[in-house]
């Protein structure tokens, strides 16, 4: 599980991204403050019964969600680990051995929370603005199936967070992102690639602050290690075409996977086809910015649906964050009833402001992510 921090920041754009293909890595302090104050949070509400409940019932439904989707699944129990070095030398593949549909949800959540904590990560340079209300983000985008969890824990009252927005968004299995114009992003002159929404969509959180997507596991590019973009709205208002505006983001940041899961995937087509260069974990300057001076893990927790990560897996995490946060977050486009519109082409490109949530007229997109190396931050 992973906690990312509490601080109450007003009008932040220090994490976020200047603009589309350049992040802004600044203000240390601000981020060892961030922790200082969220590390003290999150152990109190390990004290209080009622969280121990919640957590106990997501580790529940999650189990029975696994097995739902599962041909052969394992429950798991995960190591707490506090810097880098541990995060990598860490399986969030469970070695425990006697578990039965009965075994108490105990067996897999520790309720000690204090040592599982992130700070806010970046953005990335291609959020794109609009995106659809969905679970099912595939598209018909091949590769490896993947069932993906989260649970929003408001870490000033230890309560799940009803009603957020988890948006979501990652590469396709050759490291392209769907929704983009942009000449580190595959095919630089493919205008339609500004119509694909493959991998992209926004869920509500449900009373345990719980939501979830169907989605396939991230291939690479250079110079990044695979990873998840994630950010969080709260207070948002979904229009009648289905997507969201108003509100603000209390969370955004960027979420991993086990090198040796990783490297199992990346063995299979189409991952292998991508002929960037592999950034191992490692090497990642974003993960290791997350586990600086923190207690963090920002690595999924998993289990296989099958014999063979082939047949899809099961991951999941948690988030704690402070819903009075505000932050700004800059897009590469703004998808509307007519399709994708570059940002520099849309009127109000650039911030979010302050901390302003998807806006504009969703549309259904259309067309294939082209393959081959990209190059974004």
């Amino acid at each position: 599980m992973v906690f990312f921090s509490k601080v109450v920041l007003i009008g932040l754009a220090a994490i976020a991204a200047a603009h589309p293909g350049h992040e802004d890595h600044s203000n240390p302090a601000l981020k060892r403050s961030f922790l200082h104050h969220s590390r003290r949070s999150l152990a109190a509400c390990a004290e209080k019964t009622e969280f121990r409940a919640l957590q106990a019932r997501a580790a529940s439904r999650r189990r029975d969600i696994a097995r739902k989707h599962a041909k052969r699944s394992t429950d798991s129990e995960f190591l707490k680990v506090r810097d880098l070095s541990d995060v990598l030398a860490t399986s969030h593949l469970s070695d425990i051995t006697g578990v039965t549909a009965d075994s108490s949800s105990d067996v897999f959540f520790s309720e000690d929370v204090s040592c599982i904590l992130s700070p806010e990560g970046e953005v990335g340079p291609f959020w794109v603005k609009g995106e659809l209300i969905r679970s099912d983000l595939v598209d018909g985008e091949p590769g490896v199936p993947v069932v993906m969890d989260a649970q929003f824990i408001d870490i000033n009252t230890c309560e799940p967070i009803v009603d957020l927005y988890w948006d979501v968004w990652n590469c396709n299995s050759t490291g392209v992102y769907s929704g983009v114009q942009d000449s580190s992003n595959g095919n630089g002159n493919d205008a339609s690639n500004l119509d694909n929404t493959a991998l992209r969509g926004l869920q509500p959180t449900d009373s345990d602050g719980v939501a979830q997507f169907q989605t396939i596991f991230p291939g690479h590019y250079s110079g990044r290690a695979t990873h998840v973009h994630v950010i969080a709205h709260v207070g948002a208002t979904v229009l009648s075409n289905g997507t969201l505006t108003g509100g603000n983001i209390a969370h955004t940041g960027q979420m991993f996977y086990d090198q040796d899961l990783i490297s199992q995937v990346e063995a299979l087509s189409p991952y292998s086809e991508n002929t960037a260069a592999i950034t191992l974990n490692a090497n990642d300057r974003v993960l290791a910015g997350e586990t600086e001076n923190s207690d963090s893990d920002p690595v999924f927790n998993y289990v296989l649906l099958g014999d063979t990560v082939e047949d899809g897996l099961f991951s999941w995490i948690t988030v704690g964050i402070d819903t009075s946060a505000s932050y700004s977050a800059s897009y590469a486009a703004l998808l509307t009833a007519d399709g994708g519109v570059s940002s520099s082409s849309s009127s109000g490109s650039g911030s979010s402001g302050n901390g302003g949530s998807s806006g504009g007229s969703g549309g259904n997109g259309g067309g294939n992510t082209g393959s081959g190396p990209g190059g974004p931050n």
